[in-house]
């Protein structure tokens, strides 16, 4: 672009121009045609110049000052050629926008068009930690106008105060205020501001918000998302566009690289957004085990849906990747081990959840993840053998309250791998204790053809077990129950004998009216006696069946008949002895 401009009003406001205006005039010209090639800024800020140089007022802004603060060095419109020089002038109009949260952002941005030159002086700098100030301070002490954060109320929420309608008050300004407005710079940027903030000492959690909100509007998070679609695809509202696959690979990183690293901070479902979008981009294997190590160490958070990572490798041999879920469990188990340290894990009776003992809930909430995840890949008929019992080994016995989530995992490979051999088949079934099987799956186990005889066997020795246990408790309560009956009875006869005693004061008619109460509770007596017998005799004829010797009955100081001493039965052997007996014959 060509201007036709007069020599003086240039040179005495610009040494630059000074000097090329005086080497041209030296050599005779009358004309002098200057080449500036290297304004910052361009034309649009050339002409701007040229106006303050005539005396033209001209309109700073926050989308102009930077380029032309940056053409103003360039040349050298200082105050040693003009008193109020351009450089003076647009210095203190930066020192009016850094006050200005929305003034600010737009000056960080505009400083990418001139960076080299906005570095130089130190502008980027003086924006960035402007920022961060404003950031990490409470807007709501300092009343900054900040974009976004002040919601006003409803029209209909105004107030008649003697005939005068109040205005609506601003809401609470949240924490997260600021994340949207910092979204829309660069990532060099955006990564400055954000070491910025940590350094003064910004919580985790919103720096770790302000992350998530970055990567959400730049990187395809989503389940089924597709980086091949997503490129150059423009965000809606917004005239920002989604950068190309290799620049979305190193924003990730970058992204990876600033996350805190304080466990719980970063939501796990985040993280494995993460994970799965890293594994698509295919990201440096670095990054990658940043992430999975993040996730290992707080898994007990995660969801299965979030779980099912596709597999992306270049040999696929299942539809998710259960090599990258082992590794994360593992890394899971070695952080539990370190902060458990020496500990012994605590003894859970069966078919108690562990309430009483809180350093094991992650342990079992992970435990059911795990079985979670076992149950929904299990019907891939390419998942070997090695790697189910590999990942289903690694939870201990003790964080499974019920192994109902590992036995319908090991149904559901055993359905979709039927050409397993008897030997595979047992294999997998020791991965479960029969043991610690609910009513329902003992049930279901003990009618399942899947499963190998032997564990059949076991299921039902420990039903067994469950069921003479039961019993023998019935016949303790039921005992007790019967005591404390005859007891009730005999204070009662006691009572009733010290008050057939006629009293000559009482008459006839309350006599027999007393008579007649005492009839009837005798009567209603008789009958719960009955009952309780007849139920007695039922479970007595239920427990012969069932192989129980019978209790010998207590005598009767009252019956004058002698009591018929039946033999001793023979000696049980204890539950324990029993199991380990029947366990003896089974490996026989």
């Amino acid at each position: 672009m060509s201007f036709h401009l007069h020599k003086f009003p240039l040179l005495s406001r610009s040494g630059v121009l000074e000097k090329l205006i005086g080497d041209l005039s030296g050599e005779g010209g009358q004309n002098c045609v200057l080449q500036l090639n290297d304004i910052p800024g361009g034309p649009k800020v050339f002409e701007l110049i040229a106006k303050f140089c005539y005396g033209v007022k001209i309109e700073l802004t926050a989308l102009n000052v930077v380029s032309l603060r940056c053409a103003a060095e360039h040349l050298q419109m200082s105050e040693d050629y003009g008193e109020g020089n351009l450089i003076s002038h647009t210095e203190n109009f930066l020192n009016e926008v850094f006050g200005n949260w929305i003034d600010s952002i737009k000056l960080l941005e505009t400083c990418e068009e001139v960076l080299p030159h906005a570095e130089e002086l130190h502008i980027v700098s003086r924006c960035i930690n402007s920022l961060a100030m404003k950031a990490c301070a409470d807007p709501n002490l300092f009343g900054w106008p900040v974009s976004g954060c002040y919601k006003m109320q409803n029209a209909g929420d105004t107030v008649l105060w003697n005939g005068i309608c109040t205005e609506a008050k601003p809401c609470t300004v949240s924490e997260d205020w600021w994340y949207e407005d910092v979204s829309s710079l660069s990532l060099p940027l955006y990564k400055r501001l954000i070491l910025a903030v940590e350094s003064k000492g910004m919580k985790p959690e919103n720096i770790s918000g302000s992350l998530m909100f970055y990567s959400r509007r730049c990187l395809p998070l989503g389940r089924h998302s597709n980086s091949s679609e997503n490129v150059n695809r423009v965000i809606p509202g917004s005239t920002i566009s989604v950068p190309s696959e290799v620049n979305q690979r190193v924003l990730l990183e970058e992204i990876v690289g600033l996350l805190p690293n304080q466990k719980g901070v970063t939501p796990t479902k985040f993280l494995l957004g993460l994970l799965r979008t890293a594994m698509i981009l295919h990201a440096s294997p670095s990054c990658r085990e940043i992430l999975e190590k993040k996730v290992g160490a707080q898994l007990d958070q995660a969801a299965l849906e979030d779980l099912l990572i596709p597999n992306m490798g270049y040999s696929v041999e299942t539809l998710y990747d259960i090599d990258c879920v082992q590794r994360i469990l593992d890394h899971y188990m070695l952080v539990d081990q370190a902060t458990a340290g020496s500990s012994s894990p605590c003894v859970v009776d069966e078919g108690q959840l562990m309430d009483g003992c809180p350093s094991l809930t992650p342990m079992t909430m992970v435990a059911k993840l795990v079985d979670e995840y076992l149950a929904e890949v299990s019907s891939d008929v390419n998942l070997k053998l090695p790697k189910f019992q590999s990942l289903a080994a690694v939870i201990p016995d003790y964080a499974r309250p019920l192994d109902d989530g590992i036995y319908r995992a090991i149904d559901i490979y055993l359905k979709s791998h039927p050409w397993l051999t008897d030997s595979e088949r047992e294999q997998i079934c020791r991965l479960m204790n029969c043991q610690k099987l609910s009513l329902e799956a003992s049930t279901h186990a003990a009618q399942n053809e899947r499963l190998p005889l032997r564990v059949i066997v076991q299921v039902l020795f420990f039903e067994q077990l469950r069921l003479r246990t039961s019993i023998a408790g019935w016949f303790f309560v039921s005992d007790n129950l019967e005591n404390s009956q005859n007891t009730h009875e005999n204070l009662a006869l006691a009572r009733n004998n010290g008050s057939n005693q006629v009293d000559p004061s009482i008459s006839i008619d309350e006599m027999r009216l007393r008579v007649s109460e005492l009839e009837k509770e005798c009567s209603s007596m008789k009958q719960e006696i009955e009952k309780l017998g007849k139920a007695k005799s039922a479970w007595n004829i239920f427990s012969k069946k069932l192989g129980f010797k019978q209790k010998s009955q207590a005598c009767n100081p009252k019956v004058s008949k002698p009591c018929s001493s039946k033999p001793p039965s023979p000696p049980q052997l204890p539950m324990n002895e029993q199991q380990n007996h029947i366990n003896g014959d089974l490996s026989n």
